[in-house]
């Protein structure tokens, strides 16, 4: 097999994972195309939670100046039912002193555009929908949906949970439904309840409604709540959710009722529990092609970011780029399985709707969310971000508790 450094990079899909595995890449010394099936890029999709192992990841990317510059940084992520009872509270602000980062929220499209305007030189191709691939012991020949094909070093499957580069791996992916359906949206709004730094979950019988600032006058919202997969919205949808949410606490109703109705997105939420192969020879797998991640520890995007400075960091100096790759793939999954499975639990105890399930889960919120919980996701989550760190600082202790 003929081997040595790998120069040219094929990068399927150009979201978030893709962008920053193609500037990573291209920080090392390689040479990405990204292929994006869309015929524009797309940059929709409301807002993003950015924990501060996510914001290292983009500082070591050389554009967390540039996010910082409109995305809120939060100082306490709080949590509460739907009658406005604190459950937990969990001082975020503090990780700038102890990480030299904060916690952020940022538009999509504004994490997008930073990432494709950092690009300089490398070629995003969009309207190229990739439909298959070969491999040989010289490199991977990638197929377009119209006919056309590309020849590189490495293939890098970034387009999605259903992405076309896994299923050609290693078959149709057993991707799981939640039970539960998300609604998103971004709402301009100035409220005297949501200052800068806002984050608060609140947890309602089978349905649930989360938001944060994510740019001065701009907020991001979901809503959750249990039902079958597939359905679709009938106009009216934002009077739907209105009515589902009609005496909650805080500004929940004033978010709903200044959210334009055609911002309003609707999607199933799937994962898939975490899978023991990623790759085949020259092809691997980075961000939800991976290890989708269900939205409920906020880490989906920053295990792309990490994705990215991982894969590119084994493949800088490596004259063996299979065996690269399939370092990184060891190296990843034992990160982001064990937070598919956080995940998908912590959204199983949000979507209970039995009256004694629910005080259950609020008395268990109210007894460990300030301690064992918050301190658990520091350590196992937001920790990891010291290895880009510029001092490397050690490990926290324990976050302080916030009554």
């Amino acid at each position: 097999m003929a081997l040595g450094r790998a120069r040219r990079v094929l990068i399927a899909g150009g979201g978030i994972g893709g962008l920053a595995a193609a500037l990573a890449l291209q920080r090392a010394g390689l040479e990405p195309v990204v292929f994006e099936r869309a015929e524009a890029l797309r940059d929709g999709g409301a807002g993003l939670h950015i924990w501060t192992n996510g914001v290292l990841a983009l500082d070591c990317l050389g554009v967390a100046g540039q996010v910082l510059r409109t995305a809120p940084a939060q100082q306490v992520a709080h949590f509460s039912t739907h009658r406005g009872e604190v459950l937990g509270a969990w001082p975020v602000g503090d990780f700038v002193e102890r990480y030299g980062a904060p916690t952020i929220a940022v538009e999509r499209s504004v994490l997008h555009g930073v990432l494709r305007e950092a690009l300089h030189g490398s070629p995003v191709r969009t309207g190229a929908h990739v439909s298959g691939f070969e491999q040989d012991e010289d490199g991977v020949t990638v197929r377009f949906a119209d006919g056309g094909s590309e020849r590189g070093d490495l293939l890098i499957g970034a387009d999605g949970i259903h992405g076309t580069v896994r299923d050609a791996l290693f078959g149709p992916a057993r991707n799981r439904y939640s039970g539960y359906i998300a609604w998103r949206g971004r709402s301009p709004l100035q409220h005297p309840d949501i200052p800068p730094g806002t984050f608060n979950a609140m947890f309602g019988p089978g349905t649930r409604f989360t938001y944060y600032d994510v740019a001065p006058g701009l907020v991001h919202w979901m809503s959750v709540a249990n039902g079958p997969a597939g359905g679709r919205d009938a106009p009216g949808v934002r009077e739907m959710l209105l009515r589902r949410h009609r005496g909650w606490g805080g500004p929940v109703a004033d978010i709903l009722a200044a959210t334009p109705e055609e911002d309003i997105i609707r999607g199933d939420v799937e994962g898939r529990s975490p899978e023991r192969r990623w790759g085949q020879g020259r092809v691997t797998l980075l961000g939800d092609a991976a290890h989708p991640i269900t939205f409920n520890i906020g880490q989906g995007a920053c295990q792309a970011l990490e994705d990215a400075l991982v894969l590119a960091e084994h493949l800088e100096h490596a004259g063996d780029p299979i065996a690269a790759l399939r370092r990184y793939e060891r190296e990843r999954r034992a990160r982001t399985a064990p937070l598919q499975r956080i995940a998908w639990r912590i959204g199983r105890m949000g979507a209970v709707r039995n009256p004694l399930l629910i005080r259950a889960r609020e008395a268990f919120m109210r007894k460990n969310w300030n301690t064992k919980a918050f301190a658990a996701a520091e350590k196992g989550q937001v920790a990891y971000g010291t290895r880009w760190a510029p001092a490397r600082r050690p490990a926290p202790a324990p976050a302080a508790t916030v009554d």
